[in-house]
């Protein structure tokens, strides 16, 4: 005998009385909570109970907007930009308003520092307000210095079509490159949190990964960019070209690494008009990649080579099976 159809009518009811949310749910919410109140001695450094502002992700992620801004005027305001006159208003607004966030993030980020150490922050307001200021000093240069990455990217790649309006708008690598172009001004000044915020920020929007401690020069261009890391001490000169899937970084380190080579040479070189191409490793601090130089894809290199140097993997051999049965 076959069961009766089910009603097409009726619904299925997720509702919980609350009786039921008493009497199952809230003990066990206690439980929980009570075992994570037990482990606050043992845990403390990944506790934070402060009534002291700190950083704030969504406003370093601000930061960046308004960066972005600045560098491409017109290219991301919504509503666009209408005329001459529209952008120069913009401009003085995006500057005044980064300023302004910049400042309080900056002392922020100042502030917990001491607090983290036990220290007490001395003139961090007035510091905070200075190091902004710089910052902003120094947007003429930035904006000519990422107009140097994109020319280099329009020279390099075919694909970009035949103007830099689609580079601006669509290429991850001009992205990254700006967030560690803005978070490295603040390296240079000492602030803490910011500048690794700023570029793990553009790393989980684009999959590159640059430290903001590298010093990368002018016309610097990223090819599709997933997947590359450029440690905290690499070195790299002018109109550099990098791959997908390309590593920049350090040998194997021993565990009291974090402390006992912290501030040492651990990445590589790369000298000018260097080329790298997709799944290239280049590791070690002493690593010198000359000028003018090519590696190949999926090298993997820990030795310095001289100028104008060409370094590949020999061609494997293929070994191919037809399976069409006859």
């Amino acid at each position: 005998m076959q069961d009766a159809p089910a009603d097409k009518n009726q619904k299925c009811s997720f509702k919980e009385s609350e009786e039921e949310f008493r009497r199952d749910v809230v003990p066990a919410l206690e439980r929980v909570s009570a075992g994570l109140q037990d482990m606050r001695d043992r845990l403390r450094a990944f506790e934070l109970v402060s009534p002291m502002p700190r950083p704030s992700l969504g406003k370093v992620a601000k930061v960046l907007q308004l960066g972005r801004f600045l560098m491409f005027p017109g290219f991301f305001e919504d509503p666009p930009a209408t005329s001459d006159l529209n952008v120069r208003f913009l401009t003085g607004q995006h500057l005044t308003n980064l300023y302004m966030i910049l400042k309080d993030e900056i002392a922020y980020a100042i502030r917990h520092d001491h607090m983290r150490r036990g220290g007490e922050c001395v003139d961090c307001t007035a510091l905070a307000q200075e190091i902004a200021l710089e910052v902003c000093e120094s947007f003429p240069a930035l904006r000519e210095l990422m107009a140097s990455d994109v020319v280099a990217t329009m020279e390099g790649d075919p694909a970009a079509g035949d103007h830099m309006d689609q580079i601006i708008l669509c290429y991850p690598g001009v992205y990254a490159t700006l967030a560690y172009r803005l978070a490295n001004l603040l390296w240079r000044r000492e602030v803490p949190f910011l500048p690794r915020m700023m570029t793990e920020l553009a790393h989980g929007l684009t999959g590159i990964d640059i430290h903001p401690g590298a010093t990368i020069g002018g016309s610097f261009f990223i090819d599709h960019g997933t997947g590359i890391v450029v440690g905290e001490t690499t070195v790299i000169g002018e109109r550099v070209r990098i791959y997908q899937g390309v590593t920049l970084g350090a040998l194997s380190l021993p565990r009291d690494a974090g402390v006992r080579l912290r501030g040492a040479k651990r990445h590589p070189t790369l000298e000018d008009d260097v080329i790298v191409y997709s799944g290239a490793t280049i590791l070690g601090g002493e690593t010198v990649i000359g000028a003018r130089s090519v590696i190949g894809g999926n090298v993997w290199l820990t030795d310095s080579i001289p100028p104008d140097t060409k370094v590949f993997i020999k061609k494997p051999e293929l070994i191919m099976v037809n399976n069409v049965k006859g």
